[in-house]
């Protein structure tokens, strides 16, 4: 199967067919990669939109030259249901539609009669008609799975530049009786990791000057990073037995957030971010359906490895794994999820967020 190839010479236009399944986006993006050359991309107007069909129809054949018409023809026409699919826009019952549409009313005559087929409307044929021309690039493809992954994991949304430039972070997990951190460097080197115990905030009513008091004690204590990694837990609001844990949960976020920006911020740049728990739980294979089992067993592997390898997952100060050791002892008949969790989150960030390969 053959598709035009439409290229400026002279300053006039021409076409040449190419193969369809071998070349048919490496003939389309030739055809954008120039500026000159570039068909302008179509914004529609929201007014335009909407007319009833049949002068939407009529402007949608206006708004592309007659050469990219017969190109984008060519495709609606000859590609089969599996290359409509590469288009982004076309995948789904879009494509089968178009297949449906042509075999039961024959070859589309103009870009109008795209309107005749199934879910498609002006708005969405001129996305189809653009993405035709210049269909998505394999960059482009990987640049958005990224981010959206990204999405996945953090927020808010953070340049990559920014998020592979880190030279050290600190890891931040709170509960209802105490707030663990772990300063972490890009060598998954362990520089401080700790925890504070509050009793007074989930007492009584909430209140403000108490949460303030505490958290600018604890933060007064953090060292300097460039960024600072909350835990972002699951925990659904519509439990109504679990809402004053949600309620105290998302004070201390917020009062966080304001008061690290506040205290470290540089440049204007965001530099707090939240970090799904779920997301660090699966990464670990802690994960027992929607629920996340305790990290303390994980976590003491690692630091018997910093001892035992010549490269260990986490690098523990050597001077510091006497003291370790013996915080885990003397918390052996109390949970201190925080305190595990903490470190686990860090080392994930590190290995999902700033190490992570291209997709």
């Amino acid at each position: 199967m053959n598709v035009s190839r439409v290229l400026v010479a002279g300053g006039r236009w021409r076409f040449f067919p190419v193969p369809l399944r071998s070349s048919l986006f490496q003939a389309l993006h030739n055809s954008c990669r120039k500026k000159s050359t570039a068909p302008k991309k179509i914004i529609p107007n929201v007014a335009v939109c909407d007319r009833n069909t049949k002068e939407s129809g009529s402007a949608l054949d206006k708004l592309f030259s007659s050469e990219q018409q017969a190109s984008i023809l060519h495709v609606l026409n000859t590609a089969t249901n599996k290359e409509l699919e590469a288009f982004k826009l076309l995948r789904g019952r879009k494509s089968i539609n178009i297949v449906e549409h042509r075999k039961k009313y024959g070859p589309f005559q103009n870009l109008e009669s795209l309107m005749n087929v199934p879910l498609f409307q002006y708005k969405t044929a001129i996305q189809v008609c653009n993405s035709i021309l210049c269909p998505e690039t394999g960059v482009k493809k990987r640049k958005s799975q990224e981010n959206r992954l990204l999405k996945k994991l953090i927020k808010p949304d953070i340049e990559r530049e920014r998020l592979r430039a880190v030279n050290s972070i600190v890891s931040i997990v709170f509960g209802t009786r105490r707030i663990a951190w772990a300063h972490l460097d890009r060598k998954l080197a362990v520089l401080d990791w700790q925890q504070s115990e509050y009793f007074q905030l989930m007492k009584g009513t909430y209140v403000s000057s108490v949460y303030l008091e505490e958290i600018s004690s604890f933060i007064s204590k953090i060292p300097k990073a460039d960024f600072y990694v909350l835990e972002k837990t699951g925990l659904s609001i519509q439990n109504s037995t679990l809402f004053p844990v949600l309620l105290h949960l998302h004070i201390m976020e917020a009062m966080l957030y304001t008061l690290l920006n506040t205290t470290f911020t540089q440049g204007g740049q965001h530099q707090v971010l939240s970090m799904n728990r779920s997301a660090v739980g699966k990464h670990f294979e802690l994960m027992i359906g929607d629920t996340r089992t305790s990290g303390k067993d994980l976590v003491k592997q690692l630091l018997l490895d910093s001892v035992l390898k010549e490269e260990p997952r986490v690098f523990f100060p050597p001077d510091r794994i006497v003291h370790y050791r013996q915080m885990f002892s003397s918390t052996e008949h109390h949970r201190i999820e925080e305190l595990y969790d903490s470190l686990l989150q860090a080392v994930a960030f590190y290995e999902l967020v700033v190490f992570a390969p291209e997709p």
